[in-house]
Protein backbone atom coordinates (compact mmCIF):
# COMPACT_ATOMS: atom_id res chain seq x y z
CA UNK A 1 0.00 0.00 0.00
CA UNK A 2 0.89 3.27 -1.08
CA UNK A 3 2.59 5.16 2.18
CA UNK A 4 2.35 8.68 0.87
CA UNK A 5 -1.81 7.97 0.41
CA UNK A 6 -2.03 6.87 3.59
CA UNK A 7 -0.22 10.25 4.92
CA UNK A 8 -3.04 12.02 3.44
CA UNK A 9 -5.59 10.07 4.70
CA UNK A 10 -4.38 10.34 8.51
CA UNK A 11 -4.37 14.46 7.91
CA UNK A 12 -7.87 14.92 6.21
CA UNK A 13 -10.17 16.36 8.47
CA UNK A 14 -12.86 14.35 9.69
CA UNK A 15 -16.15 15.11 9.14
CA UNK A 16 -18.37 16.20 12.02
CA UNK A 17 -20.75 13.46 12.75
CA UNK A 18 -24.43 14.47 13.35
CA UNK A 19 -26.33 14.02 16.84
CA UNK A 20 -28.36 11.78 17.19
CA UNK A 21 -32.47 12.35 17.39
CA UNK A 22 -32.84 12.31 21.33
CA UNK A 23 -29.57 14.87 21.91
CA UNK A 24 -30.40 17.25 18.89
CA UNK A 25 -33.94 17.53 20.22
CA UNK A 26 -32.68 18.42 23.53
CA UNK A 27 -29.94 21.06 21.85
CA UNK A 28 -32.69 22.55 19.58
CA UNK A 29 -34.72 22.85 22.77
CA UNK A 30 -32.28 25.30 24.40
CA UNK A 31 -33.75 28.51 23.04
CA UNK A 32 -34.59 30.38 25.79
CA UNK A 33 -32.11 28.72 27.89
CA UNK A 34 -29.14 30.70 25.01
CA UNK A 35 -31.53 33.82 25.35
CA UNK A 36 -31.04 34.23 29.30
CA UNK A 37 -27.51 33.81 28.68
CA UNK A 38 -27.29 36.34 26.32
CA UNK A 39 -29.43 38.65 28.83
CA UNK A 40 -26.97 37.66 31.56
CA UNK A 41 -23.84 38.43 29.41
CA UNK A 42 -24.91 41.67 27.72
CA UNK A 43 -28.31 43.18 28.86
CA UNK A 44 -31.11 43.64 26.40
CA UNK A 45 -29.68 43.04 23.45
CA UNK A 46 -31.14 40.24 21.89
CA UNK A 47 -33.06 40.60 19.04
CA UNK A 48 -35.16 38.21 16.53
CA UNK A 49 -33.88 34.07 16.62
CA UNK A 50 -32.34 33.65 13.65
CA UNK A 51 -32.24 29.67 13.66
CA UNK A 52 -29.77 26.91 15.41
CA UNK A 53 -26.80 24.84 13.84
CA UNK A 54 -25.12 21.73 14.96
CA UNK A 55 -21.85 21.68 15.00
CA UNK A 56 -20.84 17.98 15.79
CA UNK A 57 -22.84 14.90 17.71
CA UNK A 58 -22.73 16.64 21.25
CA UNK A 59 -23.10 20.97 19.79
CA UNK A 60 -25.09 23.25 18.50
CA UNK A 61 -25.23 27.05 17.91
CA UNK A 62 -28.10 29.42 18.11
CA UNK A 63 -28.06 32.93 16.32
CA UNK A 64 -29.94 35.79 17.31
CA UNK A 65 -29.86 39.49 15.80
CA UNK A 66 -27.82 41.83 17.79
CA UNK A 67 -29.21 45.07 19.10
CA UNK A 68 -26.55 47.60 19.83
CA UNK A 69 -25.61 50.74 18.41
CA UNK A 70 -22.51 50.55 16.18
CA UNK A 71 -22.89 46.52 15.52
CA UNK A 72 -25.81 46.59 12.43
CA UNK A 73 -25.81 43.09 11.05
CA UNK A 74 -23.79 41.65 13.87
CA UNK A 75 -25.71 38.38 15.02
CA UNK A 76 -24.71 36.64 19.03
CA UNK A 77 -23.92 33.44 18.86
CA UNK A 78 -24.63 30.67 21.64
CA UNK A 79 -22.90 27.32 22.10
CA UNK A 80 -24.85 24.56 24.16
CA UNK A 81 -23.86 21.17 24.71
CA UNK A 82 -25.34 18.16 25.60
CA UNK A 83 -24.08 14.25 25.86
CA UNK A 84 -25.85 11.23 24.67
CA UNK A 85 -29.24 10.74 27.74
CA UNK A 86 -28.55 13.86 28.96
CA UNK A 87 -32.23 15.64 29.85
CA UNK A 88 -31.01 19.59 29.34
CA UNK A 89 -28.17 21.41 27.68
CA UNK A 90 -25.67 23.80 29.25
CA UNK A 91 -23.98 27.19 27.85
CA UNK A 92 -20.20 26.75 26.58
CA UNK A 93 -19.97 30.39 25.46
CA UNK A 94 -21.35 34.01 24.28
CA UNK A 95 -20.13 35.46 21.59
CA UNK A 96 -21.00 38.88 19.14
CA UNK A 97 -20.33 37.43 15.49
CA UNK A 98 -20.45 39.58 12.59
CA UNK A 99 -23.13 38.56 9.68
CA UNK A 100 -23.49 38.30 6.43
CA UNK A 101 -24.50 42.12 6.54
CA UNK A 102 -22.38 43.14 9.12
CA UNK A 103 -20.47 46.40 8.38
CA UNK A 104 -16.64 45.48 9.07
CA UNK A 105 -13.26 46.95 9.41
CA UNK A 106 -10.99 47.13 6.88
CA UNK A 107 -8.02 44.92 7.24
CA UNK A 108 -5.29 46.00 9.53
CA UNK A 109 -2.33 46.88 7.51
CA UNK A 110 1.17 47.52 9.12
CA UNK A 111 1.73 50.96 9.67
CA UNK A 112 5.20 51.25 7.30
CA UNK A 113 3.02 50.28 4.56
CA UNK A 114 -0.37 52.75 5.14
CA UNK A 115 1.32 55.44 3.72
CA UNK A 116 0.25 55.59 -0.20
CA UNK A 117 1.52 57.52 -2.80
CA UNK A 118 0.09 61.05 -2.83
CA UNK A 119 -0.32 61.29 0.81
CA UNK A 120 2.30 62.86 1.35
CA UNK A 121 1.63 66.45 2.92
CA UNK A 122 3.40 69.42 3.62
CA UNK A 123 5.41 69.16 6.59
CA UNK A 124 5.21 65.28 6.94
CA UNK A 125 8.30 63.65 7.40
CA UNK A 126 8.25 60.21 5.25
CA UNK A 127 11.85 57.82 5.92
CA UNK A 128 12.91 55.45 3.61
CA UNK A 129 12.68 52.14 5.35
CA UNK A 130 15.62 50.24 6.41
CA UNK A 131 17.81 48.50 4.17
CA UNK A 132 15.46 50.01 1.38
CA UNK A 133 16.46 48.53 -1.87
CA UNK A 134 15.69 51.54 -3.66
CA UNK A 135 18.74 53.28 -2.63
CA UNK A 136 22.47 52.10 -2.84
CA UNK A 137 24.94 53.78 -0.63
CA UNK A 138 27.08 56.72 -2.56
CA UNK A 139 30.25 54.71 -2.76
CA UNK A 140 28.80 51.82 -4.79
CA UNK A 141 28.53 51.75 -8.36
CA UNK A 142 25.18 52.56 -9.64
CA UNK A 143 25.33 51.63 -13.19
CA UNK A 144 24.34 54.82 -14.37
CA UNK A 145 27.32 56.74 -15.68
CA UNK A 146 26.25 60.23 -15.14
CA UNK A 147 25.91 59.28 -11.55
CA UNK A 148 29.10 57.40 -11.20
CA UNK A 149 31.52 59.87 -12.96
CA UNK A 150 29.91 62.44 -11.05
CA UNK A 151 30.21 60.87 -7.55
CA UNK A 152 33.76 60.33 -8.31
CA UNK A 153 34.74 63.89 -9.72
CA UNK A 154 33.01 65.44 -6.02
CA UNK A 155 33.94 62.96 -3.91
CA UNK A 156 31.10 60.66 -3.36
CA UNK A 157 28.44 63.88 -2.80
CA UNK A 158 25.38 62.38 -1.33
CA UNK A 159 25.32 59.05 0.94
CA UNK A 160 22.90 57.34 -1.07
CA UNK A 161 22.17 56.60 -4.80
CA UNK A 162 19.15 55.55 -6.87
CA UNK A 163 20.52 51.33 -6.89
CA UNK A 164 19.79 49.82 -10.38
CA UNK A 165 16.75 47.75 -8.44
CA UNK A 166 15.03 51.65 -7.70
CA UNK A 167 15.78 53.02 -11.06
CA UNK A 168 14.52 49.94 -13.19
CA UNK A 169 10.93 50.10 -10.84
CA UNK A 170 11.17 53.96 -11.94
CA UNK A 171 11.32 53.09 -15.24
CA UNK A 172 8.52 50.43 -15.04
CA UNK A 173 5.88 52.42 -12.83
CA UNK A 174 6.53 55.37 -15.16
CA UNK A 175 6.23 53.35 -18.70
CA UNK A 176 3.07 51.96 -16.86
CA UNK A 177 1.45 54.96 -15.70
CA UNK A 178 -0.94 57.71 -17.26
CA UNK A 179 2.09 59.11 -19.26
CA UNK A 180 3.30 55.48 -20.79
CA UNK A 181 2.64 54.17 -24.46
CA UNK A 182 -0.22 52.26 -23.13
CA UNK A 183 -2.58 55.17 -21.47
CA UNK A 184 -5.55 56.17 -23.39
CA UNK A 185 -3.91 59.51 -24.51
CA UNK A 186 -1.31 58.12 -26.22
CA UNK A 187 -3.65 55.33 -27.72
CA UNK A 188 -5.53 58.11 -29.10
CA UNK A 189 -2.46 59.52 -31.35
CA UNK A 190 -0.31 58.72 -33.71
CA UNK A 191 2.50 60.68 -32.84
CA UNK A 192 5.16 60.14 -29.78
CA UNK A 193 6.85 61.92 -27.45
CA UNK A 194 10.23 61.11 -28.97
CA UNK A 195 10.60 63.29 -31.83
CA UNK A 196 8.02 66.34 -30.17
CA UNK A 197 9.90 69.53 -29.88
CA UNK A 198 8.39 70.38 -26.10
CA UNK A 199 10.30 67.26 -24.87
CA UNK A 200 13.28 67.93 -23.00
CA UNK A 201 14.91 64.06 -21.78
CA UNK A 202 16.72 63.35 -18.62
CA UNK A 203 20.01 63.49 -18.00
CA UNK A 204 21.93 59.71 -17.29
CA UNK A 205 20.01 56.08 -17.60
CA UNK A 206 16.67 57.13 -17.61
CA UNK A 207 17.27 59.81 -20.00
CA UNK A 208 17.01 56.94 -22.82
CA UNK A 209 13.22 56.26 -22.21
CA UNK A 210 12.09 59.55 -20.69
CA UNK A 211 12.15 63.11 -20.92
CA UNK A 212 10.14 65.96 -19.31
CA UNK A 213 7.10 67.94 -21.32
CA UNK A 214 7.75 71.45 -21.19
CA UNK A 215 3.88 72.39 -22.93
CA UNK A 216 1.32 73.75 -20.80
CA UNK A 217 -1.20 72.56 -22.96
CA UNK A 218 -0.29 69.11 -22.18
CA UNK A 219 1.28 66.88 -20.06
CA UNK A 220 3.20 69.88 -18.78
CA UNK A 221 6.09 68.91 -16.09
CA UNK A 222 5.37 65.47 -15.78
CA UNK A 223 7.80 63.16 -16.57
CA UNK A 224 7.04 61.44 -20.36
CA UNK A 225 7.51 58.20 -21.88
CA UNK A 226 9.34 58.46 -25.26
CA UNK A 227 6.26 56.37 -26.82
CA UNK A 228 3.92 58.33 -25.18
CA UNK A 229 1.82 61.00 -27.03
CA UNK A 230 -0.69 63.14 -27.35
CA UNK A 231 -2.72 65.78 -29.64
CA UNK A 232 -0.89 68.81 -28.84
CA UNK A 233 2.56 67.48 -30.63
CA UNK A 234 4.77 69.99 -32.32
CA UNK A 235 3.84 68.52 -35.74
CA UNK A 236 0.37 68.68 -35.34
CA UNK A 237 -0.71 70.42 -38.60
CA UNK A 238 -3.14 73.33 -38.33
CA UNK A 239 -6.39 72.54 -39.78
CA UNK A 240 -8.05 73.73 -43.01
CA UNK A 241 -9.97 77.10 -42.96
CA UNK A 242 -8.77 78.86 -39.77
CA UNK A 243 -6.89 81.82 -38.89
CA UNK A 244 -7.67 85.78 -39.39
CA UNK A 245 -9.23 87.34 -42.14
CA UNK A 246 -7.22 89.25 -44.62
CA UNK A 247 -8.99 92.27 -43.60
CA UNK A 248 -10.62 93.72 -40.83
CA UNK A 249 -14.42 93.40 -40.74
CA UNK A 250 -16.62 96.56 -40.83
CA UNK A 251 -20.60 96.28 -39.74
CA UNK A 252 -22.71 97.47 -43.05
CA UNK A 253 -25.40 98.34 -40.26
CA UNK A 254 -23.86 101.40 -39.26
CA UNK A 255 -23.74 102.94 -43.15
CA UNK A 256 -26.39 105.06 -44.63
CA UNK A 257 -27.37 104.59 -47.87
CA UNK A 258 -28.34 108.03 -49.58
CA UNK A 259 -29.69 108.04 -53.34
CA UNK A 260 -28.20 111.06 -55.36
CA UNK A 261 -30.85 112.82 -57.72
CA UNK A 262 -29.52 114.55 -60.99
CA UNK A 263 -30.38 118.04 -60.89
CA UNK A 264 -31.89 120.14 -63.94
CA UNK A 265 -28.44 121.91 -64.38
CA UNK A 266 -26.23 118.76 -64.14
CA UNK A 267 -28.27 117.38 -66.99
CA UNK A 268 -28.52 120.24 -69.49
CA UNK A 269 -24.76 121.73 -68.55
CA UNK A 270 -22.90 121.02 -72.21
CA UNK A 271 -19.30 119.12 -71.75
CA UNK A 272 -16.68 121.10 -72.11
CA UNK A 273 -15.03 121.03 -75.83
CA UNK A 274 -11.60 120.26 -74.68
CA UNK A 275 -12.56 117.33 -72.50
CA UNK A 276 -15.36 116.51 -75.23
CA UNK A 277 -12.20 116.45 -77.72
CA UNK A 278 -9.93 114.10 -75.50
CA UNK A 279 -12.52 112.02 -74.28
CA UNK A 280 -13.51 108.60 -76.80
CA UNK A 281 -16.93 107.82 -77.10
CA UNK A 282 -18.17 105.72 -74.14
CA UNK A 283 -21.67 103.86 -74.04
CA UNK A 284 -23.63 105.68 -71.37
CA UNK A 285 -23.63 103.60 -68.39
CA UNK A 286 -26.69 104.97 -66.40
CA UNK A 287 -29.69 106.75 -68.13
CA UNK A 288 -30.07 110.58 -67.42
CA UNK A 289 -33.69 112.45 -66.87
CA UNK A 290 -34.52 113.67 -70.28
CA UNK A 291 -34.27 117.45 -69.81
CA UNK A 292 -37.32 119.77 -70.13
CA UNK A 293 -37.56 122.28 -73.02
CA UNK A 294 -35.44 125.38 -72.29
CA UNK A 295 -38.63 128.06 -73.50
CA UNK A 296 -40.68 126.09 -70.90
CA UNK A 297 -38.24 126.65 -68.41
CA UNK A 298 -37.73 130.31 -69.44
CA UNK A 299 -41.43 131.36 -69.09
CA UNK A 300 -41.66 129.72 -65.80
CA UNK A 301 -38.50 131.53 -64.57
CA UNK A 302 -40.37 135.04 -65.83
CA UNK A 303 -43.47 133.91 -64.30
CA UNK A 304 -41.71 133.46 -61.22
CA UNK A 305 -39.61 136.28 -61.20
CA UNK A 306 -40.67 139.19 -58.61
CA UNK A 307 -40.84 142.51 -59.98
CA UNK A 308 -37.68 144.84 -59.79
CA UNK A 309 -38.17 147.87 -58.09
CA UNK A 310 -38.07 151.39 -59.54
CA UNK A 311 -34.82 153.54 -58.78
CA UNK A 312 -31.29 153.98 -59.98
CA UNK A 313 -29.57 150.96 -60.74
CA UNK A 314 -32.97 148.76 -61.56
CA UNK A 315 -32.36 146.96 -64.32
CA UNK A 316 -34.63 146.79 -67.89
CA UNK A 317 -36.87 142.99 -67.24
CA UNK A 318 -34.91 140.52 -69.41
CA UNK A 319 -31.37 142.08 -69.13
CA UNK A 320 -28.99 140.57 -66.76
CA UNK A 321 -25.65 142.48 -64.92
Amino acid sequence: MDSTLDAKEATAPAQAAAPSDAVAAVLSGAVEQARQAIVEHSGDTVGDYLGVSFEDETAATHRFLANMPGYQGWQWAVVVAAYEGADHATVSEVVLVPGPTALLAPAWVPWDERIKPGDLSPGDLLAPGKDDPRLAPGYTATGDPLIDDTAFEVGFGRRQVLSALGRDETAQRWHDGDHGPDSPMARATKRVCRDCGFMVPLAGALGAMFGVCCNEMAADSHVVDFEYGCGAHSDTPQPAGTGSPLYDPYDDGVLEVVEVVATVADATAAPDDSEASQTPDVPATAEVPESPDVSETAEVADTETPEAPDGPGASEPGEQD
